[in-house]
């Protein structure tokens, strides 16, 4: 029987389907809430104030770039988690408005037989920034330990090896000029069962290169968080920093400060 077959015969069906983050409910009407697991907040954002706050910060998003180019910067920002945390809708909020020739979205599928034999960053680098440009990853070098290992494409000796560059990796990245950004998007254990775990925070979250959780229960929280998290690093040109504010530490932060307990309390990787 097909999801779709089991839903209807369990007598689910969606409210708003036209909306980009709908809510599932039972035969009797109820919601289903797993949502509010481990979620600071007991209501969803109401989509007047996410449309109004959205648009403001895309506006802020356009001036960063704009800073971006004069200023010859690079800014790398890589988006992590894991299915259904909600970075392909934030990377989309990020992009809406933003001049594609100074601004792009890398999304690489698995690696080829020819870069199974590279060094396995190498085709990472092809896709960094010039000066005066953004990149944003959609899903990036992570990939070894959040899904190859986990599919077969790397194996133990290959896993360990890339938990010991990657570090480096970014620790190069950052030498060089380049501004990089991590934002990890985390749900709720009755959201999603897989969790990033407490050997990949403690080996890749450095002071260089700090991992930022951004709790997604409440995608459009989490869309307008994440560009509030951005624009609040950079001191661009003409920005309105009563606009832009401080993130909403309840929904984003330190992965030390904003993973719920036992998220990342298990040293095995997580099986999918």
């Amino acid at each position: 029987m097909t999801t779709p077959d089991l839903v209807q015969e369990l007598g689910f069906r969606v409210l708003d389907e036209e909306d980009d983050d709908p809510v599932l409910l039972r035969a009797d009407g109820t919601p289903v809430d797993t949502w509010r697991e481990g979620y600071p907040y007991g209501e969803r954002l109401p989509r007047e104030i996410y449309d109004r706050d959205k648009r403001l910060l895309q506006i802020e998003l356009l001036k960063l770039q704009y800073w971006v180019k004069r200023s010859k910067q690079r800014l790398v920002i890589v988006f992590e988690g894991r299915d259904a945390a909600g970075k392909g809708g934030t990377i989309k909020r990020f992009m809406e408005h933003l001049n594609p020739r100074g601004a792009s979205i890398v999304a690489l599928e698995k690696p080829t037989e020819r870069e199974q034999t590279q060094w396995y960053f190498q085709r990472y680098v092809a896709h960094l920034p010039a000066a005066g440009e953004m990149t944003l990853f959609d899903r990036s070098w992570y990939n070894r330990a959040c899904v190859e290992r986990v599919m077969g494409y790397c194996d133990q000796e290959q896993y360990e090896e890339f938990m010991r560059q990657a570090p480096e990796f970014e620790r190069m990245l950052v030498r060089s000029g380049i501004l990089l950004v991590k934002l990890w998007f985390s749900v709720s254990q009755a959201e999603q069962q897989t969790r990033f775990t407490i050997r990949q925070i403690d080996h890749t979250d450095t002071p260089y290169a700090p991992w930022t959780v951004v709790k997604s229960n409440d995608k459009k929280r989490a869309r307008l968080e994440a560009m509030r998290h951005v624009l609040s690093l950079y001191d661009y040109t003409d920005k309105d920093q009563d606009l832009v504010g401080h993130p909403d530490p309840k929904i984003l932060g330190p992965a030390a400060q904003v993973l719920e307990h036992g998220e990342s309390a298990t040293r095995t990787f997580p099986v999918l």
